[in-house]
């Protein structure tokens, strides 16, 4: 059974930067992808960003692009998000998850808040 483990998240003011942590346990080879969601208050969970274990490959919401960059280390079974020049509107609880691909995460974590004020 994978445990995710999310750290990092907080306040910050528009502008600034903030790097997320999402640790894993127990993970398979199954389970390639690894990346986060996010949900505002009132709005569905959305896609931010995912990358896969076994290459390396990025994937990222265009809402995102060119601000935030997801990254990985493999002896550590931890992925990163560095969440650059936030804007309010990425305030948010982010989600790690993984499974086999982006629209197959079926493991999560207890979620980290980020708040952007502007």
């Amino acid at each position: 059974q994978v445990v995710l483990v999310e750290s990092g998240g907080g306040l910050v003011q528009a502008g600034g930067s903030l790097r997320l942590t999402c640790a894993a346990s127990g993970r398979t080879f199954s389970e390639d992808a690894m990346g986060w969601f996010r949900q505002a208050p009132g709005k569905e969970r959305e896609f931010v960003a995912v990358i896969t274990w076994s290459e390396g490959t990025t994937h990222y919401a265009n809402s995102v692009k060119g601000r935030f960059t997801i990254s990985k280390d493999n002896a550590k079974n931890t992925v990163y998000l560095q969440m650059n020049s936030l804007k309010p509107e990425d305030t948010a609880v982010y989600y790690c998850g993984t499974g086999p691909a982006s629209n197959l995460f079926a493991s999560w974590g207890q979620g980290t808040q980020v708040t952007v004020s502007s």
